[in-house]
């Protein structure tokens, strides 16, 4: 009902003139109530006034609200970004430690191969080589074994009481001396 072309003030109220008409309103009463419409329409005017402030103050508040609400939602998502980001970054990090890991393991397992490898191609090249050494040790003491023998065989007259005499000594005897040390050359050269 209200028309949006018609505004009316208290001044407007106030300063409007009733004509005068024959058998009309008393006129005292209709200023008195003109003058109570126009303080109304004042009071009105001021409360819709304030009214209309505090509803701009509202729709700031509501937009500055709203605009940290936006805020509040920008940042959680950046920030459930980020820990996943974060997450995958780790997750790469902690498998690229675990294949450099297994990578050192696995160059250290086959070094420690190549060495037990090389090792024991050295305790067996060490092992020919003593028993090459006892061969010939025994080879030598044999032939120097022999020599002796050929010389006590080939001894001069009256050396058959040296050669008693030695025969008497245990373990002096030729025969008895080459069975001990071949015995124990024997055990040397088998080890």
């Amino acid at each position: 009902m209200t028309d949006e072309s018609f505004h009316l003030t208290p001044l407007d109220v106030r300063r409007f003139e009733f004509a005068g008409a024959l058998r009309g309103y008393d006129k005292a009463k209709v200023d008195q109530f003109r003058d109570q419409v126009a303080d109304e329409l004042e009071r009105v005017t001021r409360a819709n006034q304030e009214l209309d402030a505090k509803a701009k103050g509202l729709a700031e508040q509501l937009k500055q609200f709203k605009d940290r609400d936006k805020a509040l939602n920008d940042a959680l998502v950046s920030a459930q970004q980020l820990r996943a980001e974060i997450r995958e970054q780790a997750d790469r990090e902690s498998q690229l430690i675990l294949r450099e890991a297994r990578a050192e393991g696995d160059r250290l397992l086959d070094q420690a191969r190549t060495d037990i490898r090389r090792l024991t191609t050295d305790i067996d090249n060490l092992e020919r080589v003593r028993r090459t050494y006892l061969l010939s040790l025994r080879t030598m003491v044999e032939k120097q074994l022999a020599e002796v023998q050929a010389l006590a065989s080939a001894a001069p007259p009256g050396a058959d009481s040296v050669k008693g005499a030695s025969d008497e000594a245990p373990g002096a005897n030729g025969a008895g001396s080459e069975r001990k040390s071949g015995s124990w050359l024997d055990t040397m050269v088998r080890e």
